[in-house]
């Protein structure tokens, strides 16, 4: 419905003209940029007449936004809300108001008055319909650049602020300016409950309240006590006093010292968040994540967007490069969203560095606490508080940066503190957002391989950090960041125990707490694996490193990448992975640009193959996206000792071998889905040529040795037949040791031995084949799944599922490889088989 003039007097159009002059010169220098709602839209639709609210007035934001309304064409909240011209000469009412020249307070009152009259309207006559359109008018908080230091000086922060502030901010920040339109309220069908129109203005003017609030906590984070005042909100709850008395008395020491003990345990751990130290490094890290990483992609967002109103989130990301830290709340930040207070590994408080990522938003813990009765109850103290506070979260449960690429196990201390946070004080439901990180050149993985290798891992030091700056000179591709399927706990715990909000917060550790936390990380590993996103150098080392010399002709290998990408596209995983767009050409020419390659010119056509000292940082690469190659590889393993085999038989040792797969690679299929996830594949490699079926499906058949498609195929074999190997080693040292021989502890020293040794014989480029994680996580697996069953004198005893297990690998590992690794793994010393 259009807007009218006609029925403003002479005083009323005379003001109108002033206000349009002083808008025009306010956008001289006022540059908005307009936020749609979480589905796009600006929330104003053609139809019933619009008021927009705003939560504090001030001239310059209703200027800005009429403005922008005008170039969008939407109604205009300096004019008359249609078809109310005569009673309600402006669109756009306010929730507060502040008064004073210069000294600027609070008007207290029960509503606006404006939203009043137009719910009483809406009483008085059934017809009437008005949208209430919520928008938020920020200077200072554009999210997608910053041209000047002292601008942050003058920035949108949680107070009013007075007219002499707000005009220096416009002043200073008005190019910087965001106006994000929210979902329209209906006072129709607030009207059609009938509750009164007294009860529906405050109930609109609530929610509206509520609604303000979540968008300015989302954008510049919730408002903040002074450090000082929540760190003795801590020392004095009632579990850290309990924690404090205990001390005491297990210490011999006075109340006074322990409760200093837990003040300085405090001090230790808490952020210092400051808006302005972030908005400054917002320039420092604009300017390093360019030079550095010349572009960053991100995928997935809008789903997150969408989501996020309303939650508490926390953010769980994967763990690749101390950059993980810098990249999420840089990215965050220029979204539109609140930088999150981040979990950091107390190493990192150095002299000097410390404080700034406490002002960063970074708080700290130690590697463990389990035995330290009083920090856990001040850390686990600070956690719940920070939690009900709406601040939002970001932790690695991993526990620590992953040296071969692979996702690691879950650790389960943030997630248990998180959930009994939430049960002691439920105040806004909480969102885990899986996020998946990718390199195509990590900044600090040159260690990584030391350490793999048995070296100690350093100590942080602030020389490092200087020292670190020596990358500036040095290309390092593009960043990916991913945001994955979100995890609401709530529904996760609707499941597990429907009673748990009447049972409110359990005094004790509940008997289902352990298991749930143990669910949570498993379900937060595998959303981040399934959002993964393939870069060109993840496929280049994936194809590269499976040929025995780390070559391959230019052809084969731009066919190579192009074939994974199409398998990918194929996959049941389908949008959540996302794939680079670059063809075979591009991939090679990324890889060359990253200094990766080399290209060895021959007459019947050009060789490439990695640059020598590059084999072994290439795996943690392929590594990255081991998960999504997983089952195609493992399909093709089936075939390199035969060229076929019974349908019947593959699904049988597939289904054999995926467990161990699933628990390793945190693969998203659960075992009754596995049989049709591997049809899938089955059918994507027989789409591409490199599989046929015969015998109406009885029979599955590879492409004739010497064609291209039995190459391609058998380098999809070689990219998972050293975790296959690793396996056999696992199966051998136990089959030679026998039954009831070894212990755990043992049979892992015993496996990385052999591993180690064949690494050195067949010189293998991957660190993690010997990797001790790896082989507990195998073993773990197997004693879960009862083919190993501990005795009384902790040994390890096993049956005939074992000794299958060893008979099934002669259909993936060729006779050689077997009887190397049979050779090479030991007996444990003093013992007889």
């Amino acid at each position: 419905m259009p807007q009218s003039l006609e029925h403003l007097g002479f005083s009323e159009r005379l003001k109108l003209r002033g206000t349009l002059l002083l808008r025009a010169i306010l956008h001289w220098w006022v540059k908005a940029q307009v936020l749609p709602d979480a589905e796009g839209e600006t929330g104003v639709q053609p139809g019933p007449p619009v008021c927009y609210v705003i939560a504090d007035y001030a001239l310059s934001s209703v200027l800005i936004l009429d403005r922008v309304c005008e170039q969008q064409g939407l109604d205009r909240p300096l004019f008359p809300i249609a078809a109310m011209e005569a009673s309600e000469p402006r669109a756009y009412a306010a929730l507060r108001r502040a008064s004073g020249l210069f000294v600027r307070r609070t008007i207290p009152r029960r509503g606006s008055e404006t939203l009043g009259r137009l719910v009483q309207a809406c009483y008085d006559d059934p017809s009437m319909d008005v949208l209430l359109v919520p928008v938020t008018v920020l200077v200072g908080r554009a999210p997608d650049k910053s041209e000047g230091f002292y601008k942050t000086l003058f920035s949108e922060d949680w107070a009013l602020g007075g007219r002499i502030r707000r005009f220096m901010s416009t002043l200073v920040n008005g190019r910087d300016t965001v106006v994000q339109f929210s979902r329209p309220i209906s006072l129709r069908q607030l009207a059609d409950e009938r509750a009164g129109a007294a009860r529906d203005q405050r109930k609109v003017s609530r929610i509206l309240r509520t609604h303000f609030r979540r968008v300015k906590s989302a954008v510049i984070g919730p408002d903040l006590s002074h450090r000082r005042t929540l760190i003795e909100t801590v020392v004095h709850a009632p579990a850290v006093r309990a924690a404090i008395a205990e001390k005491t008395e297990r210490d011999d020491i006075s109340e006074a010292e322990a409760a200093d003990i837990a003040r300085e345990y405090a001090v230790e751990i808490a952020a210092n968040y400051s808006y302005t130290f972030v908005r400054v490094m917002f320039f420092v890290l604009n300017w390093f994540l360019q030079k550095v990483y010349g572009d960053t992609r991100v995928y997935h967002f809008d789903r997150f967007k969408r989501e996020a109103p309303g939650h508490e989130i926390i953010y769980v990301p994967c763990h690749r490069s101390h950059a993980d830290y810098i990249l999420i709340s840089f990215l965050l930040y220029v979204r539109g969203f609140a930088v999150p207070h981040i979990a950091a590994g107390v190493n990192l408080n150095l002299p000097v560095v410390g404080r700034f990522l406490r002002m960063g938003g970074a708080f700290f813990l130690r590697r463990t606490f389990r035995s330290q009765k009083l920090y856990s109850a001040v850390f686990s103290e600070y956690v719940s508080h920070i939690l009900a506070q709406g601040t939002p979260i970001e932790y690695f449960i991993e526990g620590t940066r992953s040296r071969t690429g692979r996702l690691l196990p879950p650790k389960g201390g943030m997630l248990a503190m998180t959930i009994r946070g939430y049960l002691r004080a439920p105040v806004r439901p909480v969102m885990f957002q899986p996020l998946y990180i990718g390199y195509e050149k990590l900044l600090d993985g040159a260690g990584y391989n030391k350490e793999l290798a048995g070296a100690v891992k350093k100590k942080e030091t602030l020389w490092d950090l200087l020292g670190s700056w020596r990358i500036l000179r040095r290309r390092h591709g593009e960043a990916h960041v991913s945001f994955g399927e979100p995890i609401f706990l709530d529904r996760m715990l609707d499941e597990e125990n429907p009673d748990w909000r009447a049972a409110g917060e359990p005094g004790e550790k509940p008997a289902w707490m352990t298991p749930f936390v143990n669910r949570l990380g498993d379900r937060v590993m595998r959303a981040i694996n399934t959002t993964a996103d393939v870069n060109p150098i993840n496929l280049l080392s994936t194809v590269l490193l499976a040929t025995p010399r780390h070559a391959l002709g230019e052809q084969a290998l731009r066919d190579q990448v192009e074939l994974y990408r199409s398998i990918l596209a194929a996959a049941p995983l389908g949008e959540q992975v996302t794939v680079t767009p670059l063809d075979g050409i591009d991939m090679v020419s990324r890889g060359f640009e990253l200094d990766y390659l080399q290209r060895v010119e021959h007459p019947l056509g050009d060789i490439i193959r990695l640059q020598a000292e590059q084999a072994v940082n290439l795996t943690y690469y392929r590594n990255n996206t081991a998960h999504l190659f997983a089952i195609p590889s493992l399909i093709a393993c089936c075939f390199l000792r035969q060229r076929g085999i019974a349908t019947e038989q593959l699904v049988r040792v597939a289904r054999q071998v995926y467990p161990f797969l699933r628990a390793e690679l945190f693969l998203p299929w659960s075992e009754e889905a596995f049989p049709d996830v591997l049809e899938q594949y089955i059918s994507a490699l027989e789409a591409h040529g490199l599989l046929f079926r015969e015998d109406e499906g009885r029979r599955i058949k590879r492409a004739e040795g010497g064609s291209g498609e039995a190459s391609q195929l058998l380098l999809l074999a070689r990219s998972l037949l050293t975790t296959l190997e690793r396996y056999f080693i696992a199966v051998a040292v136990l089959v030679k040791n026998g039954s009831g021989t070894l212990n755990r502890q043992e049979l892992e020293r015993l496996c990385i031995m052999t591993a180690q040794r064949i690494s050195l014989i067949q010189e293998f480029e991957a660190p993690e084949f010997y990797d001790k994680g790896l082989f507990r996580q195998f073993i773990g697996e197997l004693r879960r799944r009862d083919i190993l069953v501990v005795n009384d004198q902790e040994r390890l005893e096993f049956g005939d599922a074992l000794d299958r297990m060893s008979k099934d690998a002669r259909l993936f590992l060729e006779k050689g490889i077997r009887h190397g690794i049979i050779q090479a793994a030991p007996q444990a010393l003093g013992r007889n088989p």
